[in-house]
């Protein structure tokens, strides 16, 4: 299904030749920005929930007189079910319909939602925060999903950094409300706008973004890989479990071996059960398109690097600057500025110039202010971290759309929906890996009598290798 077909209108008597061509552009024209802003409000929602989660965590872990460690499992609860269930609405979007899909993920979401605004306990918070991840992570995949089929590809580069721009912008607002909320009423009330605003999106769905399947296919649920999504996502957790088990097992972080074995294990064999299936649930042939393999990887890779900011950033904003969560708002709100200043010039220039030189800039970036925050002293002015952040946004900013690009350019078009959940995926397992990894690593240094800087500084360093990493990738990237 085009978005020609979806938008332009049947030909009217009444116009001449060139009204008639005028009136189908505009038509197309309007059909494509509803189209856009309506996918652009479930992002909304879902993003400004994250950015004020950030902005509330010293707030949590203070009320709740917890480590670090077990601080980033409101951030890793919530993750874990968002990176694992995207290729499952990516899958089942492909056979039940992307906006029928679409609209139960935000059902869920505002559940969870009310379950933390109404939390008193953290265990408590933890639960909503975790049905939170269920319904958010059908956002991303049935976006990119929908954008890719209703988009013409000399136009899906700026679509796609149209849509993301939506992240900074929420970032613009998220940091700065909550920050406000944190300090003058309490952290449960961040959730507060999430559920009101929320409550307006199945309307906005359905009104606006076209029914791509028109009948569902039950028979999809009874031959759908259900033993493939088990199996991934008791590996994700094992996994998760294995680099932060203290709060788990008892056993100090990256040393219980029981769960990294069983890590091995549950991978050895998902790989096995996916190749025996003829419809698995990842297409592990997806892999054999080197732009989306590269891509993905580089993505993931940019998402680990950003943990650095949206989970540290926070804490080392309270614990070394001494700011408070209005403060704390206002210096990431800064950093989603220059991230939104960049994000769509990075889909326009990538359809232009392609996306390896923009890919390889920006983790360039990524890598040098890593390295910059990890030499950066504790006394340095404010000023200095503010620069850090701006060059930051800038890089990461630019990167983004043309990841996107890069990993859709060789998939056939049946296969959008699947691949985009398992891009997203990979995606956000780095944001789940980099907080995990970087709290423990937070954590550790401190246990072990390290200057509260030092120990920030020992994380930035670790972050800066990675994105490091993700530039030699990126330098193979090809489309």
């Amino acid at each position: 299904m085009s978005l020609r077909r979806a938008y332009v209108p049947r030909k009217s008597p009444q116009l001449p030749a060139s009204g008639e061509v005028i009136a189908r552009r505009r038509a197309r024209a309007w059909g494509a920005r509803s189209l856009l802003i309506s996918l652009m409000v479930p992002s909304f929602v879902v993003l400004v929930n994250r950015s004020m989660i950030g902005v509330a965590l010293p707030a949590i872990r203070s009320a709740f007189g917890a480590q670090v460690d077990l601080v980033a499992w409101v951030v890793t609860v919530y993750t874990l079910p968002y990176v694992t269930l995207m290729p499952l609405y990516g899958r089942l979007g492909d056979g039940l319909g992307k906006r029928r899909l679409f609209l139960i993920g935000v059902v869920i979401f505002l559940v969870g939602t009310l379950i933390c605004l109404m939390a008193h306990d953290l265990g408590l918070l933890m639960v909503g925060r975790a049905i939170q991840g269920i319904g958010a992570a059908s956002v991303v995949p049935l976006s990119i999903a929908i954008i890719s089929e209703l988009f013409p590809a000399s136009e899906r580069g700026r679509a796609l950094g149209t849509w993301n721009s939506v992240g900074p912008a929420t970032g613009m607002v998220g940091p700065l409300l909550g920050g406000l909320l944190v300090d003058t009423v309490g952290w449960q009330v961040i959730f507060v706008p999430v559920f009101l605003v929320g409550m307006a999106v199945p309307v906005v769905l359905r009104t606006w973004v076209p029914a791509t399947q028109s009948h569902a296919r039950p028979r999809f649920l009874y031959t759908f890989d259900w033993g493939g999504v088990t199996l991934l996502s008791a590996m994700v957790a094992a996994l998760l479990f294995y680099v932060s088990s203290k709060p788990i097992t008892g056993v100090a972080p990256l040393r219980d071996w029981r769960l990294l074995v069983v890590t091995l294990l549950l991978l050895g064999v998902f790989i096995l059960w996916e190749k025996r299936r003829a419809d698995p649930f990842v297409a592990l042939d997806l892999f054999a398109h080197k732009a989306f393999t590269q891509a993905s990887v580089c993505a993931g890779i940019r998402m680990f690097t950003m943990s650095g900011i949206g989970f540290l950033m926070p804490l080392y904003l309270v614990d070394v600057q001494g700011l408070r969560g209005i403060s704390t708002g206002v210096m990431l709100m800064i950093h989603a500025g220059a991230l939104l200043a960049t994000m769509r010039w990075g889909g326009m220039l990538a359809d232009r110039w392609r996306s390896r030189p923009l890919v390889m800039l920006g983790l360039s970036t990524q890598a040098i202010v890593m390295m910059y925050f990890a030499l950066l002293p504790g006394t340095a002015p404010l000023a200095m971290v503010v620069l850090g952040l701006i060059a930051h946004g800038l890089g990461a900013g630019l990167a983004l759309a043309p990841l996107h690009r890069a990993a859709m350019s060789q998939i056939p078009q049946a296969q959008m929906g699947v691949a985009a959940g398992l891009y997203s995926m990979i995606r956000f397992a780095g944001t789940v890996l980099g907080t995990a990894l970087g709290s423990v690593l937070l954590q550790e240094g401190l246990d072990r009598g390290m200057a509260v800087i030092q120990a920030y500084h020992a994380v930035f360093w670790f972050l800066a290798v990675a994105a490091v990493f993700g530039v030699v990738i990126g330098t193979r990237l090809r489309e």
